[in-house]
């Protein structure tokens, strides 16, 4: 990814959320771009981030522990966490905080986003922002590829994927991708107050996700349909239900429907979004 930056190299850039799928990216970009980079966490002695980060201890939810963490930072990486958005929005200004970029969802420009529960977590942290006076760039995902790391169990027991909507479509994106349109916009010029749509490069059904993974592996996975019901029982192990009625709700409506294939990331990095299969491989080792 080649980068043409306004951003001056030495100006710190604060990463939240730094071990998680997309923040891991982003710090690894950021490091090859030779921008010092900061990283917080709730556990900063337990954090494994490559050497040269900067980890402090800071938690969205507390804003007494934001000042800190926010001290010298020129940009920030930002995950929506709507508890404490008022206090970092007022630790970002009182620190001269110049950009935020944050990761938030395209269910925020959905029908019905007022009642989603997911697309209402992201807006009550995108309109402070909106109003913050500090330049924002929204990067709004639709299907993370991510998504499919929850078949990671039954794929290594049991060789099976059981949903209730094989031909529900998608177009998951890689989390470097997202990644890299924030770098993008973290970096270089002409991003700010934007929003972004994001999505992976193809529209695919479940039951080819499945086939794409286990050609990853090398070994064959079965796909079992199961009611909607039992779905929400397994899903809610590891999913708040807020999230399993959400993605339930979405698979129906794409149920044998093929979805708009989004040309954003191409549009911003200057190459194709990886595929699925990419992310596949990419991610074998989890699902072995």
């Amino acid at each position: 990814m080649t980068i043409q930056p306004s951003h001056d190299v030495s100006e710190v850039i604060l990463v939240t959320g730094a071990t998680g799928n997309v923040g891991r990216h982003v710090v690894q970009h950021l490091l090859a771009a030779g921008v010092p980079v900061r990283a917080t966490s709730r556990r900063p002695e337990s954090v494994n981030l490559p050497g040269g980060v900067e980890v402090v201890g800071a938690d969205l939810t507390r804003p007494e522990t934001l000042p800190t963490a926010l001290a010298g930072v020129h940009k920030v990486f930002l995950y929506a966490e709507p508890r404490g958005i008022d206090g970092f929005v007022g630790a970002a200004r009182a620190a001269g905080v110049k950009h935020v970029v944050l990761l938030s969802s395209s269910s925020v420009v959905g029908a019905g986003a007022e009642t989603n529960p997911i697309a209402r977590l992201h807006l009550d942290v995108e309109r402070p922002l909106e109003a913050s006076g500090i330049p924002w760039t929204f990067i709004r995902p639709g299907a993370f590829a991510t998504n499919s790391l929850m078949w990671v169990h039954s794929i290594r027991s049991d060789g099976v994927v059981r949903t209730p909507y094989p031909e529900a479509h998608s177009t998951p994106i890689h989390e470097e991708d997202l990644a890299e349109v924030a770098v993008q916009a973290l970096l270089a010029p002409g991003h700010e107050n934007t929003s972004y749509v994001l999505g992976g490069p193809e529209s695919l059904t479940q039951r080819r996700q499945v086939e794409l993974i286990a050609e990853a592996i090398g070994r064959p996975v079965r796909l079992e349909v199961i009611t909607p019901a039992r779905a929400r029982e397994e899903m809610s192990r590891f999913m708040p239900p807020m999230g399993v009625d959400t993605l339930l709700r979405y698979q129906a409506l794409s149920d044998g429907v093929p979805q708009p294939v989004q040309a954003t990331a191409r549009d911003i990095t200057g190459r194709p979004a990886r595929t699925f299969a990419r992310w596949a491989r990419d991610h074998a080792s989890d699902f072995r």
